[in-house]
């Protein structure tokens, strides 16, 4: 099949690198634009750009599809269908319409739960149990489209954004191979979305991953991994803002005030869980500027006494 291929973040790259490995041809890869990187905060393109690149395949940045003067040239490539995977641009009316297929999306949850933007990370917050992989076929809604496949994955206690998205990638990648097959050939009916079980994963933003210690224990431990890398789980002990990138469940005290420091392992005091007092250990933290390390270094340099109260 003729295909164009959108899509930006690290997930999107297996995606495409399975579409080319199936012999489709790839007529273009839509991406975001180079965006600065580093320290000296040089224009980089996305991973899915570089990948592009490698395959000889046509690029194109644009920042916004807004513009109609974006949508003849679209429609010029004359694809079969269009594959859409974590792109982060909202597809218009005239785009969707336009390749003889329409425009399947690669989505990394069960519709109808977590549409939107992080699905992943919202997946790991809500402490579920499972999540998967949907081929969608696109409409003008919000992630509402029509389902051709799904395939269900575990989430365990150990997943963090980047172990899920590999899975994830890797299934979607296979799925979306033969979801195509399956509409090219007319024997995958599209179902709709149930109207029960809607749920959104509203992009995350920074000030998203500041911990709140009132939260059990349980419900803060899976937000420092949902956070990790970016944009980070963090707390303030004054005017000192500390990142939290790796932390486990503690022994919880009775009395003690949610974000109050109970050792020399800061160990900190957290909201009740349904089986009393709770507690999350920091494992491994860093200030702004400094190198990541774990607790017994951290607290040499930064010490944070039992009793304290962090905001």
């Amino acid at each position: 099949m003729r295909l164009i291929f959108m899509g930006s973040a690290g997930f999107s790259v297996p995606i495409l690198g399975a579409l080319a490995d199936a012999g489709h041809e790839i007529a273009c890869v839509y991406t975001r634009p180079p965006a600065p990187r580093g320290r000296k905060l040089r224009l980089a393109p996305s991973p899915v750009h570089a990948l592009a690149e490698s395959l000889g395949v046509a690029v194109q940045t644009p920042a916004s599809l807004k513009d109609g003067a974006e949508h003849a040239p679209f429609a010029a490539f004359g694809a079969d269908a269009a594959v859409v995977a974590a792109y982060s641009l909202i597809l218009p009316g005239p785009m969707l319409a336009g390749p003889r297929l329409g425009c399947l999306n690669v989505h990394a949850s069960l519709l109808p739960r977590w549409r939107g933007a992080a699905p992943i990370q919202h997946a790991i917050i809500a402490g579920d149990a499972e999540t998967g992989v949907t081929i969608m076929q696109m409409d003008a809604g919000l992630d509402t489209g029509a389902i051709l496949m799904c395939e269900r994955v575990p989430i365990d206690a150990a997943s963090t954004p980047a172990s899920l998205s590999e899975r994830l990638a890797g299934l979607g990648a296979k799925l979306v191979v033969r979801a195509l097959a399956g509409v090219a050939e007319g024997d995958l009916p599209a179902r709709p979305q149930p109207d029960e079980g809607v749920t959104y994963a509203p992009k995350i933003v920074p000030a998203d991953g500041r911990l709140d210690w009132r939260l059990p224990g349980a419900a803060l431990e899976r937000r420092v991994r949902a956070f990790h890398p970016r944009p980070g789980a963090w707390f303030e002990v004054g005017e000192t803002r500390v990142r939290v990138l790796k932390a486990a469940l503690a022994a919880g005290e009775t009395g003690a005030p949610p974000g109050t420091v109970l050792d020399d392992r800061l160990s900190v005091a957290c909201g009740e869980s349904p089986d009393g007092p709770s507690a999350l250990r920091v494992i491994e933290a860093q200030r702004g500027g400094r190198a990541a390390m774990e607790t017994p270094a951290f607290l040499r340099g930064f010490p944070i006494p039992a009793g304290t109260r962090l905001g």
